[in-house]
């Protein structure tokens, strides 16, 4: 079947993996050998007769060699999409489904993880107004968010360690009945055994050993990797040393914050102001 890369993302993708491939001098079925994919699925997206995804792509950049460079299948990924993520955040996203362990810090808003449909469409919506995204990519991103949080119901989920800003509990997303499922929402995580919820109040004050939200997985084997965004890409962080660094940060961050049956408490009292 003769592919042209150009009739679609999709196709550019297929027109892709199949150049890398036979660059290589490797057969579909020598390919599969090297991944958890059948040769008839490496066939199928070579001829756009299925899309890739996102594990494939990840996968295949492992395999290549091509993790983090111009022609990673991450990247051509994201072009398939119709709302494209920061960069590094699918891979993260990929992990996100094998950890064993998240760790979590955000200021201002409640996780992704941890948000309600109603309060996740708000945020996407106010992105609407202000133009920065298209309706069909707010429906996208809220649609995408459930995703990441059904991949979470396993037999053994993940443990969750949450440390949240006291700005992700005080300030008001949507209106009372939005702010009022929100903190519900986050009172019942709060009671799961897995997860552990602390609050850093504003009187830290400079013993706040963190300024910017930090996601922190830990895998199966036992190594952890990092995350961090800025306001334009989004960065994914393997250096064992890097890595330890922040991990001792958040520790110091843990230290600090409030318990969590203290933090729990302040959820509550802050529970209060909607009906």
């Amino acid at each position: 079947m003769v592919l042209d890369p150009e009739s679609s993302p999709q196709a550019a993708y297929g027109a892709h993996l199949r150049s890398v491939r036979e660059v290589r001098g490797w057969s579909q079925e020598e390919l599969a050998t090297r991944t958890a994919y059948s040769s008839q699925h490496i066939s199928a997206v070579e001829t756009a007769r299925k899309p890739p995804t996102l594990p494939l792509s990840v996968e295949l950049d492992a395999v290549f060699g091509l993790r983090g460079t111009e022609d990673s299948f991450e990247r051509r990924w994201q072009q398939t999409r119709p709302g494209p993520l920061l960069e590094g955040f699918p891979e993260y996203v990929a992990n996100e489904g094998e950890a064993v362990e998240i760790r979590l810090y955000e200021i201002g808003i409640i996780p992704g993880l941890l948000q309600t449909p109603g309060y996740a469409r708000c945020l996407a919506d106010s992105n609407v107004r202000r133009g920065t995204i298209t309706p069909e990519r707010a429906d996208r991103r809220v649609r995408f968010l459930a995703q990441r949080q059904a991949a979470l119901v396993r037999d053994r989920p993940p443990m969750m360690l949450i440390v949240l800003d006291e700005s992700c509990i005080r300030r008001r997303v949507g209106g009372p009945e939005v702010m009022a499922e929100q903190l519900d929402r986050l009172l019942d995580v709060a009671e799961q055994a897995n997860t552990v919820v602390q609050i850093a109040p504003y009187d830290m004050g400079e013993h706040r050993s963190l300024d910017l939200p930090l996601n922190l997985l830990t895998l199966p084997d036992m190594s952890v990797l990092a995350y961090a965004e800025s306001q334009i890409r989004g960065y994914m962080e393997r250096n064992t040393d890097s890595v330890l660094t922040l991990l001792k940060i958040y520790h110091l961050l843990q230290a600090e914050a409030l318990p969590h049956a203290a933090s729990v408490a302040m959820i509550r009292e802050a529970r209060k102001a909607y009906p």
